[in-house]
């Protein structure tokens, strides 16, 4: 029978397991480090929650990794989708039938009624294997699409990717690069380690000013665990933290990560007096050029069907919810 350990974030195992079985598949979501998950358990952990980290077979050769949590009755990934993008277990090298039938085994022998593991994306063998084996022991199962995640897989040369857009669309593009050029000295600027801090005060700024709903989502837990993924993230060599400086003044900021060949755009803000240049777009658009320029394989715009993410050439991908009920 497959073993199933569960694990705690402070075992002096974890951190060695963890990486190795992400390095195995190289495995594309900076959601599924233990950074980030740890960081999302230092501040939201309390009493309601059990932590279950199940180490799916052998530690020395580990079939896989499901990063999960228990509050009351239900069992789901840890974190929760105001913060994370997207969710999933960590496969090993090994065939991936032989995880999931030992994470079911390892889940029937807990205490739960529903299972709900939601920002799955479309293409995780999750999808494929987890409902079947759980309607094959009689469980009630659903799956359902949950929202869009935007991305664009970059090509060779910015040229290309102008090339690749609709006519429109890049018609608007370059008329609003154009304008910024003609009215200000304009440039994209990086956040570094000695000015971290104060760069993060600024970008949370932004973000307040550009947006009611940002203003709104930035409570203190959520502000405070945003400055320690931030941090974390730098220490491990993935933020992308760049602004946007018009005329020696900074008035836009992006963060993303870069993990796994990926770019993932994760939040922006802007200042509102500079809205007429449209700068929060043009950085984003500066964000995508460098990413090509460096050489990363996709640009992940993460949740949500906003406009300028199709106006910039992303593409839907799909993120699904899995129910089960004992």
């Amino acid at each position: 029978m497959t073993s199933c350990t569960s694990l705690q974030f402070d075992s002096a195992a974890l951190g060695h397991v963890w990486k190795q079985l992400l390095d195995s598949r190289n495995q594309g979501s900076v959601f599924l480090t233990p950074q980030w998950q740890q960081t999302w358990w230092e501040q939201f952990g309390d009493s309601s929650k059990d932590l279950m980290l199940f180490l799916i077979g052998e530690e020395a050769e580990p079939l896989g990794l499901a990063p999960m949590m228990r509050e009351d009755s239900t069992i789901s990934f840890l974190g929760s989708t105001d913060l994370f993008d997207y969710h999933d277990v960590i496969l090993g090298r090994g065939e991936p039938g032989a995880f999931y039938h030992g994470l079911v085994a390892c889940l029937k022998s807990e205490t739960w009624q529903t299972l709900s593991l939601e920002s799955v994306p479309g293409d995780s063998p999750t999808l494929q294997y987890l409902p079947d084996i759980f309607r094959q022991d009689g469980y009630a199962v659903s799956v359902e699409q949950e929202d869009v995640v935007p991305g664009l897989h970059l090509p060779p040369t910015w040229d290309d990717y102008l090339a690749g857009l609709r006519k429109k669309d890049r018609h608007e593009l370059r008329r609003k690069m154009r304008r910024l050029d003609e009215s200000a000295a304009a440039r994209m600027v990086r956040s570094s380690g000695e000015t971290l801090s104060d760069d993060i005060d600024l970008f949370l700024d932004m973000m307040r000013e550009s947006r009611e709903e940002k203003r709104d989502f930035l409570i203190p837990e959520r502000e405070t665990f945003f400055r320690a993924t931030v941090q974390r993230m730098y220490d491990e060599g993935f933020l992308r933290l760049l602004f946007l400086e018009v005329d020696g003044e900074r008035v836009a900021g992006v963060v993303c990560f870069d993990y796994a060949g990926r770019r993932f755009l994760y939040n922006s803000g802007f200042r509102s007096a500079y809205g007429n240049l449209s700068v929060g777009l043009m950085l984003k658009t500066f964000c995508l050029r460098e990413a090509i320029e460096e050489g990363l394989e996709y640009f992940d715009f993460l949740r949500g069907p906003e406009a300028y993410k199709y106006h910039l050439g992303a593409k839907d991908a799909d993120i699904y919810r899995v129910i089960v009920h004992r």
